[in-house]
């Protein structure tokens, strides 16, 4: 694999910015700023030996990147295992430079070899898709369906914000007040099958554009934390993002996760965002998170087209 480093990248989020100034429908699905950097940070650790990247150059400046995630088989700590048998591929070209999708995919048919290969592609994409299908990709109707689970990026502007309102004795706190074995348990708490780490959490925080004070939770009167979110701010684009957000299983449906964001909200206007991003399950079958998100505000801005090519 050889060292992923921070430095290949911000060379890769440069170009997702790159675009989000030019095209932002045409940012693909965790290409963004702040799902880069929350995907290397969380899993490089763990995921890090399947991981596969190039990146095209157009004199000093990446012109189109791939990072292609091979299968794998990861043992969790109850005895069982998290594993992949298909490759996926996350890639993003620039929007004046579509000739480079073919090279990304040819690059992509190498290194995944003999193995089912997925990928997405966003709904405005035209160029793409006809790239994608002639590379032997076909629409996956059953991720792609009322009952798949394709994503969907929701965008709401932070003109008027309104004040969140936590439950009595509940209170906001930042990842700067706690201690990296708290956030993490505030991680895990949320995502029980989650393999974040304090390791994990390290190589977060030193990833751009984390901050701290951007890494907002709600501490309930016991002391535990039931709900956190990370705001990734691009200052170019003036866009903010959350990436995660969760609550604990045991303080749901206490609105909770409406209040941290909400809050959330009004600390990236005051850092300089205008514009606030999330993604979340977009089909009909699975409601749930788009009903919190749409609840304070968001709308849809884009979606996943999932593809696949078998093999045999």
């Amino acid at each position: 694999m050889g060292d992923f480093s921070r430095t290949e990248l911000r060379r890769m989020q440069d170009l997702s910015q790159r675009v989000a100034v030019a095209r932002p429908e045409l940012v693909n699905g965790d290409a963004t700023v702040g799902e880069l950097a929350w995907v290397w940070g969380m899993g490089y650790d763990t995921y890090g030996s399947s991981w596969r990247r190039r990146l095209w150059f157009d004199d000093d400046r990446v012109a189109a990147w791939g990072w292609a995630r091979l299968p794998y088989r990861i043992p969790r700590g109850d005895g069982t295992f998290r594993e992949t048998k298909a490759a996926e591929l996350v890639w993003q070209t620039d929007s004046d430079r579509p000739e480079l999708i073919d090279e990304v995919l040819d690059w992509y048919d190498e290194v995944a070899g003999g193995v089912e290969r997925t990928l997405t592609v966003q709904v405005a994409d035209a160029r793409a898709r006809e790239r994608v299908q002639a590379h032997g990709f076909a629409f996956d109707d059953k991720d792609g369906g009322d009952d798949g689970h394709w994503l969907q990026s929701n965008e709401r502007d932070l003109v008027e914000v309104p004040d969140p309102v936590l439950p009595e004795g509940f209170r906001f706190v930042t990842a700067d007040d706690l201690s990296a074995a708290g956030v993490v348990e505030a991680h895990r708490d949320a995502w029980p099958n989650s393999q974040f780490s304090e390791a994990g959490l390290e190589r977060v925080r030193g990833t751009w554009p984390y901050r701290g004070d951007l890494h907002v939770l709600v501490e309930a009167p016991d002391g535990t934390l039931a709900a956190s979110a990370i705001i990734w701010l691009d200052e170019v684009t003036r866009t903010a993002e959350f990436e995660p957000v969760g609550t604990h299983v045991d303080f749901r449906r206490r609105g909770l996760g409406s209040a941290l964001q909400l809050h959330g909200m009004h600390r990236a206007k005051a850092a300089g965002a205008e514009r606030m991003m999330v993604a979340c399950l977009g089909a009909p079958a699975h409601p749930s998170a788009r009903g919190l998100y749409y609840g304070v505000g968001f709308r849809e801005f884009t979606r996943d087209l999932p593809y696949v090519k078998t093999v045999g």
